[in-house]
């Protein structure tokens, strides 16, 4: 079985000097590796080509057979690492807690592996009659969510 530190250590020399960061490795008992990379502006296919090659030119399939799948981290997907939560700051987000509530809002600040998610609520007001939209901050771990992605609105 391919090791799957050598190859995330030939994913890590390819993206060197790039803006492209590594989002996850897969490597299964069948040697079916799967890469996923991310950018802030996208994924171009013509670099997960280039990066398929740069590990292909590495790894010997004398010694060891295998197939290789390059993409990117799929938009709409869950986040898998701290960057893609950066990348996300402003934009509309759902976020399904350890308790089993999901959280509609926006993205608002990352801080380590904390974020918060400002949603709007209705509010009773102290002297109004009727509640009053109001954003309400939620804080939220990035270990402790089942998910948090995009939502992509058309």
């Amino acid at each position: 079985m391919i090791d799957k530190n050598i190859v995330r250590d030939l994913v890590n020399q390819w993206l060197e000097g790039k803006e492209y960061f590594l989002v996850d490795i897969e490597v299964n008992a069948d040697d079916k590796i799967v890469v996923e990379i991310d950018h802030a502006d996208g994924v171009w296919i013509e670099d997960c080509v280039e990066l398929s090659r740069f590990i292909e030119e590495h790894l010997n399939r004398d010694d060891e057979d295998y197939e290789l799948e390059v993409g990117s981290a799929g938009l709409g997907q869950p986040f898998k690492v701290e960057q893609q939560y950066l990348n996300f700051i402003g934009k509309e987000v759902e976020v399904l807690g350890a308790d089993g509530k999901k959280v509609k809002g926006v993205l608002k600040t990352v801080n380590g592996r904390d974020f918060t998610v400002g949603v709007e609520e209705k509010v009773k007001v102290e002297g109004k009659k009727r509640p009053v939209i109001q954003e309400i901050e939620h804080a939220f771990n990035m270990d402790e969510v089942k998910y948090c992605k995009y939502l992509i609105k058309f």
